[in-house]
């Protein structure tokens, strides 16, 4: 498997929520199938990332970042990626400016780097995540597309992700199912 296309990928599949064509499926195949609600918009798990991403009222930070780094292409592909799409929340609590920074042309390698860190290889849910978290004996680390790993544990039913500066994010909407991987909302941008 091709990493840096995988890279290059799931960045645009992380940001690329705005960037997408319409589906061509008929609209009662649609009405049948199991939605998740993200952002104010039925997420349809017939549609790619980017299809359904397009929607979210709340991730237009995150559609920004796609449209700046290039990626939106990249992450219409088959996958299948697991991505953890933070809000425009969880963006607003970055030092301000930062968001701003990012987005610049000569800071597109820096974002890369960030935005592939939420997203991993292969489709997990968030039952795949308990159950090796249990397992595990409290904690799971997974590998990013990017190159470092990801810690999820759990509080009660709730499950976090920890990212390498030992900040904490929340899984606020888990399993939102697209056609080429699965979206888990974060309500905290995690830093490599």
């Amino acid at each position: 498997m091709n990493y840096s296309k995988i890279t290059t990928a799931a960045l645009a599949l992380t940001l690329a929520f705005g960037f997408a064509t319409q589906s061509c499926a008929p609209m009662n195949n649609m009405a049948q199938e199991k939605t998740v609600m993200v952002g104010g918009a039925a997420m349809y798990p017939t549609k790619n990332i980017v299809e359904n991403a397009m929607n979210s009222k709340d991730h237009t930070t995150l559609v920004a970042a796609v449209k700046a780094a290039g990626l939106v292409e990249t992450l219409q592909s088959k996958g299948p990626f697991t991505v953890f799409a933070p809000t425009n929340a969880a963006f607003d609590k970055l030092p301000a400016g930062t968001v701003g920074t990012l987005v610049m042309p000569e800071n597109k390698a820096m974002l890369t780097n960030i935005l592939t860190y939420h997203v991993v290889p292969g489709r997990i849910s968030g039952m795949d995540l308990m159950n090796w978290i249990k397992k595990d004996g409290g904690k799971y680390m997974a590998k990013t597309v990017q190159g470092e790993e990801l810690t999820f544990w759990m509080k009660g039913q709730k499950l976090y992700v920890t990212d390498a500066k030992n900040n904490s994010a929340q899984i606020t909407i888990a399993d939102v199912n697209q056609s080429n991987g699965v979206i888990h909302v974060i309500d905290t941008v995690l830093m490599p």
